[in-house]
């Protein structure tokens, strides 16, 4: 009887999917990798913003060697997952983090062009148009 091998994603990631503060911590604690890439090139701040966790996102950026502006094999950065789930809140912590809006995905979208809100496209724009 062959065994199927199930494929464990990285627990960063898990954690920052789910939410769970006292999983990525213990994650952290233990040297996990902050910028790990899954099968689709997401990293964990991605699944923190495009879950809309941001007690999971301020955590994340509490680690020196956090990177803001990784881009997924489709392109998406934490900052297009943020936009586009409509979690203004995120996408303001992103922009002051440093967040590039020039960077387009595969569609050649900007995080702006995925913004499904307006709360969003208008913390977006005033990035832009600031520089």
């Amino acid at each position: 009887v062959a065994e199927q091998a199930e494929s464990i994603d990285n627990p960063l990631h898990e954690a920052a999917k789910r939410g769970n503060l006292s999983w990525l911590r213990e994650c952290l604690d233990n040297r996990v990798g902050v910028n790990g890439l899954d099968k689709a090139g997401n990293t964990a701040l991605y699944w923190a913003c495009h879950g809309g966790h941001k007690d999971i996102v301020d955590v994340l950026f509490t680690q020196p060697s956090l990177e803001l502006n990784q881009q997924n094999k489709l392109g998406d950065t934490a900052l297009h997952a943020a936009a586009w789930k409509g979690y203004a809140e995120i996408v303001e912590v992103l922009l002051a983090k440093g967040a590039r809006t020039d960077l387009k995905n595969n569609e050649k979208k900007l995080a702006l062009d995925m913004a499904t809100n307006a709360a969003c496209a208008s913390l977006l724009k005033k990035k832009q148009s600031a520089g």
